[in-house]
């Protein structure tokens, strides 16, 4: 991993130029989102450059180029803030573990899920290490101003730029999508950055693993803000990208999934952000 010693950039982050929304499969195309400049990582975190930071790798699959899985939100927040003490940064976050957040929410549906109810809240001004908005990461994925509005982040044919439920295995798979079948095909994580990037030179922001991002998911996305944060309170965060396992559809950068911050699994993974 690309040290940052006092305050510079990695060279695995990528400048995001700011803007309204130019792709226009996108769930915030014309509705007056203007987000500021950012930079984000070309990848998803690895396993190597979890390792350095953490010391260890919960991952199912493992290999270095690998990207890291079986984490949760937590997780993700917890990396951000550690690699940035690594690398001589300021925390994004702050993460009181013993304060139970009373923004987390019980699921209408399925009641509470989640145990943990770590307490976070953001650093306002740090240059450190940070998940990004979903406004951020659908922005990105689909090109920021450079964007062509392609069907997957960086093209219309998923095969040149993900890894889905069809592809990830021994072979190819066909018909509806089914999970013994991916079972008995050994599907699984693939190294980063190993099919075509999109237009910021971003890879696999659709396929591979699911993301986290920061927001807590609401069933509407807010318009006509600068730099949209999402709802303040919930029942589980946002991620997005789609993964290994999933099918198609999911790959898409409009695509919207949602799980409880606790939640894991060998297809749930992230990528990181700092501020400009």
């Amino acid at each position: 991993m690309a040290s940052a010693p006092n305050g510079g950039m990695s060279d695995d982050l990528v400048f995001v130029e700011g803007g309204t929304f130019k792709d226009a499969r996108s769930n915030y195309f014309g509705k007056g989102v203007n987000l500021s400049s950012f930079y984000i990582s070309k990848h998803t975190v690895t396993q190597k450059e979890w390792t350095e930071v953490m010391g260890d790798n919960p991952s199912k699959f493992k290999g270095d180029t690998l990207p890291v899985e079986t984490v949760s939100w937590y997780d993700a927040v917890d990396y951000c803030n550690k690699r940035s003490l690594r690398e001589g940064l300021q925390p994004y976050y702050r993460i009181d573990k013993n304060k139970k957040d009373v923004d987390n929410k019980a699921d209408p549906q399925f009641g509470d899920l989640d145990e943990v109810k770590w307490t976070v809240t953001i650093n306002s001004g740090s240059n450190g290490y940070r998940l990004p908005t979903e406004a951020e990461w659908e922005y990105a994925a689909g090109g920021g101003q450079m964007s062509r509005s392609y069907f997957y982040s960086g093209s219309d044919d998923i095969e040149e730029v993900g890894w889905y439920w069809r592809n990830s295995g021994d072979k190819e798979l066909n018909g509806f999508w089914n999970w013994p079948a991916i079972e008995q095909n050994h599907n699984r994580t693939k190294p980063v950055a190993s099919k075509k990037s999109n237009e910021l030179g971003l890879y696999d922001m659709s396929g591979n693993v699911r993301e986290w991002c920061w927001d807590w998911y609401a069933e509407s996305l807010p318009t006509n803000v600068t730099d949209p944060k999402g709802s303040e309170s919930g029942s589980s965060r946002v991620w997005k990208g789609g993964g290994w396992m999933g099918a198609a559809f999911s790959a898409e950068p409009s695509y919207r999934g949602h799980l409880a911050a606790n939640g894991k699994g060998p297809d749930q993974g992230f990528r990181v952000c700092r501020n400009k």
